[in-house]
């Protein structure tokens, strides 16, 4: 299998790169460019094993869409991440284009960074992925008042915290080494997020390593299996999304 880049989740040049939005878009280009090689062997690995249960339709006919079997090779739990990452760009998306009632100019340059991150990580696993990625879902944000401060960013440390228990969840399931440090990359950054979102809810507070959070026994976070995660995000998302998940590794 091609190696990947070496570091495919850097973002700095696109978020330099702001001031010229078609520069940005030609700097990310180049860097999906990069990543192409690797969507040409990762989409060979097809042989994905599907619950037979999960069939029919989602809510109000919307699709299923099913991810195999996640422990039996890297496309299912890439896709899984590629699902998470759908989730988390379109929610910041959506934040920018109506920011919240009072949002303040450090605020929105926060949110937008948080944005570009997660557009870089959905389109580098869309890309690594190629015809073997699942289609791109409908996200449901009904519940989320997005005029609302405290509705936008309680949102956000939820999915923040969420995505970082997900990639430590997910990291026993992957096979491929490559795959495994990009996943240690993007928790990094996914964490960083969820730091700065719990700090703009609590300046002097400690939400941002609560013991909900960061267990004091062993100073680990949380981690969650891709059954869990799946049944949390679920509300927010169209599609009804099944995997089978194998066993934890020892």
């Amino acid at each position: 299998m091609e190696k990947l880049p070496k570091d495919p989740t850097d973002v700095r040049q696109l978020l330099t790169g702001r001031e010229s939005a078609a520069v940005g878009r030609r700097m990310f280009m180049r860097y999906l460019g990069a990543t192409a090689a690797a969507g040409v062997a990762l989409s060979a690995c097809t042989d994905q094993i599907v619950d037979p249960s999960a069939s029919g339709s989602g809510r109000a006919g919307f699709a299923t869409v099913d991810l195999g079997d996640l422990g039996s090779n890297d496309v299912g739990i890439l896709n899984y991440a590629y699902a998470l990452e759908q989730l988390e760009a379109a929610f910041y998306t959506q934040v920018i284009a109506t920011p919240y009632t009072g949002i303040t100019d450090g605020e929105r340059m926060i949110l937008r960074d948080i944005r570009d991150h997660e557009i870089v990580h959905r389109e580098f696993f869309k890309a690594a992925l190629g015809s073997a990625a699942i289609p791109g879902l409908t996200p449901d944000f009904s519940s989320i008042n997005f005029s609302s401060r405290a509705s936008v960013l309680g949102t956000a440390n939820v999915f923040e915290n969420i995505g970082v228990s997900a990639y430590n969840g997910a990291g026993q399931f992957i096979k491929s080494a490559d795959y495994l440090t990009l996943a240690g990359k993007i928790v990094s950054v996914e964490a960083r997020h969820a730091s700065i979102i719990a700090t703009l809810l609590e300046p002097q507070g400690t939400l941002f390593a609560g013991d909900n959070i960061i267990f004091p026994s062993s100073g680990l976070e949380e981690i969650r299996v891709p059954s869990e995660v799946l049944a949390i995000v679920a509300p927010y998302i169209k599609e009804t999304i099944n995997g089978m998940q194998s066993a934890r590794r020892a």
